[in-house]
């Protein structure tokens, strides 16, 4: 079959690999506009657009994909099919029509929990034991099409966003393959969502990372695995930024925000129990052991 793709995320790169690789027909790959990255604000192309490095397959790089040009030049590539995979842009109707057989979306989570844009964090997150890739039809809505296949992912006690994440890219490509399989046989399933049991996972900021020391210590650790690498958990020490990438709940209680030094272990009471950090990192500096960084500071936290 002659397959789009559209992407720009890291977890769609393995799919992408796979389908080249595939008995199909890849025609056109359709990506983000590159963008300035980092503190220095280098100009850098999208994971997907870095995956095709060296290829002479159209790349087409539209800043809005409802633009009627960008439209044209995806129904001149003739696809069968559509494959889109975390391209970040809500596909107009006339995109979704397109394709002779189907326009397929790969979310990261086990619809219709989790729709919208963060599910791989709003799983750890919610202390959710399994998630997963589903293979959907796309429609007009918000994650909310008819569900072709799912493949089902443990969600471990250590995961974080970053482990997840990777794990749910390499499920993707057989999942993939086997739905255009029976795409191709007249074999493939529609199964409607009901959603009366959907969940909505928004996009992430920055300061959605910022510890609420309140919560329970459990719900606490959950967002910090949830959140590394991105938008990454934190805390407020003196005025500046400390981030955290794990810690581990322990039975001592405290004014939520208290940090309780015992020698051997960095602890912040939180709403019930308490933390002790593993690895962070404060503003400027590099990532250390929370009881190397302890050694060197006496602070308060909040």
């Amino acid at each position: 079959m002659r397959i789009v793709f559209i992407g720009a995320g890291e977890i769609g790169v393995p799919t992408l690999q796979a389908l080249l690789k595939s008995e199909h027909e890849v025609v056109g790959v359709v990506t983000q506009p590159d963008k300035p990255v980092g503190r220095a604000q280098l100009i850098e192309p999208p994971p997907i657009k870095k995956a095709m490095a060296g290829s002479k397959m159209p790349i087409l790089q539209p800043a809005r994909i409802k633009e009627r040009e960008a439209i044209e030049e995806i129904r001149t590539l003739a696809p069968d099919v559509i494959v889109v995979a975390a391209y970040g842009q809500i596909l107009p109707r006339d995109v979704l029509e397109i394709p002779k057989i189907a326009c397929l979306n790969l979310h990261a989570s086990l619809l219709p929990r989790w729709r919208g844009a963060a599910p791989i964090q709003a799983g750890i997150a919610s202390g959710d034991r399994e998630t997963g890739i589903t293979v959907m039809y796309m429609d007009e809505g918000l994650d909310t099409g008819d569900i072709l296949l799912q493949r089902k992912s443990e969600i471990q006690p250590d995961d974080t966003g970053g482990s997840l994440h990777d794990r749910l890219g390499r499920i993707a490509p057989d999942a993939l393959l086997e739905s255009l399989r029976m795409l191709a046989t007249g074999t493939a399933p529609r199964m409607p969502q009901d959603n009366t049991l959907a969940t909505y996972a928004p996009k992430l900021k920055r300061e959605h990372g910022k510890i609420d020391w309140s919560e329970p210590a459990q719900a606490i650790e959950r967002k910090i695995r949830a959140f590394n690498p991105w938008p990454g958990a934190f805390m407020k020490l003196d005025g500046a930024n400390l981030k955290i990438f794990s810690a581990s709940v322990v039975d001592l209680s405290g004014k939520p925000g208290e940090t309780l030094e015992s020698g051997k272990e960095f602890i912040i009471a939180a709403g019930e129990s308490a933390l002790s950090l593993g690895e962070v990192q404060l503003d400027g500096k590099r990532r250390m052991s929370a009881i190397e960084f302890l050694r060197g500071h006496r602070t308060r936290s909040s």
